[in-house]
């Protein structure tokens, strides 16, 4: 259909659409108000406990996971000695 040619639905039976037209409401998770929903709050605190599940799962299932671990129990058994030598040398 090129532009000269008229439009088969008829000036009525418009299919695009035009600006102005109602549109259906959006569904959002704030009311009106401005608050979220209860829903909107309970996916997204299950959405973040899923996500640091899955972390910790593999930080203790994965090589880099296990180093890190194993990285921080060093650093803490470092800091444990070096304050019990620090004592030491104080008299304590």
């Amino acid at each position: 259909m090129t532009s000269s040619e008229p439009d088969p639905a008829g000036p009525d039976e418009r299919t695009d659409p035009v600006v102005g037209d109602p549109v259906a409401p959006v569904s959002t998770d704030y009311t009106a108000e401005g608050v979220p929903t209860f829903d909107f709050v309970r996916d997204r605190i299950e959405g973040r406990a899923a996500t640091a599940e899955g972390r910790g799962v593999l930080d203790a299932e994965t090589p880099e996971g296990r180093t890190l671990a194993q990285q921080e129990a060093d650093r803490d058994a470092a800091a444990r000695d070096r304050l019990e030598q620090i004592r030491r040398s104080m008299g304590g």
